[in-house]
């Protein structure tokens, strides 16, 4: 039996947005040059500005992409959460578990009617996009990325390092991933996900953090340039609030990849500015939705088993439906069960 959740007609989600839980980091993790799992911070890099005429295609024969392929679910994010348990001898509540982009996925399908999705992105789909989007030059945004980041503060690193940023191979092997507890409306989540940088320094206290995350974009020169911005500031946007990053830097190149300028965006300000703009999106809108979505989700999938989240594309339903009776698909890891089972009994 598949449940149907109704995109159309939009104008519902339209006012005051749904409540919003401050995205607190709870724990973090990394993963090294070998994309090796490691739970600390050593993967952190810090914001330094980059050169601006720099050459975003440079050595593009050298560039080190991870490889994907492999499904890992929601693994590393699951065990950063049992360490975090362990520390505190008791269970986090939230409704759900899931990777930041896939609620990126979810806030933003009431303006995009290109993404399908499956509270894990079903791999074999993910492969495919990926495939699709291939010829997309992604490696521009990773050589950006270099340009921008050291391995310690700026006045920790050597003067050679920072100028030669752009002789660096390049390689998006290593990641510092934040977990932080949020919600919106009446749904409380635990969400992993990548950040790039840091502005100045991580606080040892509960202060937020003044993260970084970088973009990069064509530069704009007509009205049809700015409506494709507007567009992908959506998800930048989206990106950023999920984590609570609240600074986005983009950097502006030219059509054969030359770094002609950087924007300095807040975060905060970016649904103010659209809406000054060619109104393509609505932020508020975008967290009705999603706080609705998420109501029927929890609403909806109530019993065991595996069960599916699918949008197709160009559609304005969401399906929802069990495709196993038991089980949980390898997307929860034994691991975590186990330990959820011990820390219930050690708790009763």
């Amino acid at each position: 039996m598949t449940s149907n959740f109704e995109i159309q007609p939009i104008g519902r989600f339209f006012g005051q947005s749904a409540a919003i839980r401050r995205p607190r980091e709870i724990a973090c993790f990394s993963y090294d040059d070998k994309h090796q799992f490691l739970l600390d911070d050593s993967s952190i890099r810090y914001y330094y500005p980059p050169t601006l005429g720099a050459n975003l295609s440079k050595g593009f024969d050298s560039f080190e992409k991870l490889n994907d392929a492999a499904d890992d679910h929601l693994d590393s994010l699951l065990k950063t959460i049992i360490a975090h348990e362990q520390g505190l001898g008791k269970r986090i509540e939230a409704d759900i578990i899931t990777w930041r982009g896939m609620m990126t996925k979810f806030m933003a399908a009431i303006f995009s009617d290109r993404d399908g999705y499956f509270l894990e992105e079903n791999h074999a789909y993910k492969l495919n996009s990926q495939a699709r989007q291939s010829q997309q030059r992604p490696q521009l945004g990773y050589k950006f990325e270099t340009l921008c980041l050291l391995p310690s503060t700026w006045d920790e690193t050597p003067r050679e390092y920072i100028e030669n940023r752009e002789n660096e191979i390049v390689n998006n092997h290593a990641q510092y991933c934040s977990v932080v507890r949020t919600g919106i409306g009446n749904t409380v989540m635990i969400l992993g996900g990548e950040v790039d940088a840091v502005w100045d320094s991580k606080p040892s206290d509960d202060s937020p953090v003044n993260w970084i995350e970088l973009k990069t974009s064509a530069d704009i020169q007509n009205d049809r340039d700015m409506v494709a911005f507007e567009r992908k500031l959506m998800k930048f946007w989206i990106q950023s609030f999920l984590l609570g990053v609240p600074k986005i830097i983009v950097g502006f190149r030219t059509p054969d990849g030359i770094l002609k300028r950087i924007e300095e965006i807040e975060t905060a300000s970016i649904p103010s500015t659209v809406k000054r703009g060619k109104r393509t999106w609505d932020g508020n809108m975008c967290i009705n939705f999603a706080s609705a979505l998420l109501d029927f989700l929890k609403a909806t999938i109530t019993g065991d088993g595996v069960w599916r989240i699918r949008r197709r594309e160009r559609s304005s339903t969401i399906e929802v439906f069990r495709i196993e009776e038991t089980g949980h698909g390898d997307i929860v890891s034994d691991d975590f069960i186990n330990w959820r089972i011990k820390l219930a009994m050690n708790n009763t």
